[in-house]
């Protein structure tokens, strides 16, 4: 574990845009925009905390992102307390879909893209 201010910060402004699009945003942006973004949320969260290589991290978010939406086939977020099932609702979304899917993967490609631009200049 190494923390790093670099991917905390990217981390914090990518909450804010997310809690923003969440609050104030309907349809493409917050379905699809949202989902995009979420994928380079919970990597830079990664990132920010462990010291491993960009292929692991995006990896690891993949899984996450993936075992999160295919979750939400399971109803798993409307089988607990109501005060549960909100914050659920909120991490796990309502209805699966593909389409987050391939949010989910353009992120991903997105991030490699960046990490490999950086790191080469």
């Amino acid at each position: 574990m190494k923390f790093s201010k670099k991917y905390f910060v990217i981390f914090v402004v990518l909450f804010l845009i997310e809690v923003i699009i969440a609050k104030y945003t309907t349809g493409f942006i917050r379905h699809t925009v949202g989902d995009y973004l979420a994928v380079m949320f919970v990597y830079s969260l990664i990132k920010s905390v462990f010291n491993i290589s960009v292929e692991k991290a995006l990896l690891i978010t993949f899984i996450i992102s993936f075992i999160i939406e295919f979750l939400q086939l399971s109803n798993l977020q409307n089988n607990f307390p109501e005060e549960y099932s909100k914050v659920l609702k909120i991490i796990l979304g309502t209805s699966f879909s593909f389409r987050d899917l391939v949010a989910y993967t353009l992120g991903i490609i997105s991030i490699l893209i960046l990490e490999k631009t950086n790191h080469q200049s």
